[in-house]
């Protein structure tokens, strides 16, 4: 018995240690889940969704909150890519009723047990615990949308930086629209200058670490509305990524 000890201290050396997947290869696995609708597998060569999370910088392991999934397009790729050890919480506005709807029928799947969504006045920033990372894709020139409901952005904004950890990201993707677009144009437009979104989030406190143009179609020229036959499903968009500094 006295030999037995260091011999399974040698195993426990020379057993390999598993290694991290890479966040790439579980990005590229959460895009491919057949789990998803085939509506949404449709959509992603307009969408671009690999290219979308991986400049996010989403992880294993993270705290997401999503603001107003819609269905969940980008809901179950997250909730793959941050894992059993990491948690989506969503919020939608609860005036849209057919997101509702759909958050509720995503949940009912009964297949992303780490996905909780609720529903809430817009605007709402609302967490159980601190975020590593803050979602907005598409809907932030909603906020601005006063049929939706009465949002001060400057506000939210200053809402989503106490709600992250200090280095959290805060990524915001939207369809690019021309300078000095009026409320009621961005209503009329569904668009909000990039401009005004770096403004508006800076203020906060945020710094911008990174813009991604993966999405940037020069063909846009910002005049239509997006759900113009012309340009729908191609606007030209922005991604945006800022940081909460650390203290």
């Amino acid at each position: 018995m006295r030999y037995l000890a260091p011999l399974l201290l040698v195993a426990a050396v020379a057993a390999p240690i598993a290694a991290a997947p890479k966040p790439a290869n579980v990005i590229a696995k959460a895009v491919a889940n057949p789990a998803r609708p085939a509506d949404h597998r449709e959509a992603d060569p307009l969408r671009k969704p690999a290219e979308t999370l991986a400049f996010s910088g989403v992880r294993p392991g993270m705290t997401v909150g999503e603001f107003y999934p819609g269905g969940g397009y980008f809901t179950r790729m997250l909730s793959y890519v941050v894992g059993p050890q990491g948690h989506v919480y969503g919020i939608e506005n609860r005036g849209w009723k057919g997101a509702v709807k759909a958050d509720q029928e995503l949940l009912a799947e009964g297949k992303w047990k780490n996905v909780s969504i609720d529903s809430q006045p817009f605007g709402t920033v609302n967490f159980p615990k601190p975020l590593d990372l803050a979602w907005v894709t598409q809907n932030y020139h909603d906020m601005k949308v006063a049929e939706y409901g009465k949002v001060d952005t400057l506000a939210f904004d200053r809402a989503v930086y106490k709600a992250l950890k200090p280095g959290g990201i805060y990524f915001i993707l939207d369809h690019q629209g021309r300078r000095g677009m009026t409320n009621a144009d961005i209503a009329k437009m569904h668009r909000i200058n990039r401009d005004v979104v770096v403004k508006e989030v800076t203020s906060a406190g945020f710094k911008l670490v990174a813009e991604g143009s993966f999405l940037r179609r020069p063909a846009d020229d910002h005049t239509l509305s997006i759900f113009d036959k012309k340009v729908r499903g191609h606007t030209d968009q922005y991604a945006l990524k800022f940081v909460k500094p650390r203290k």
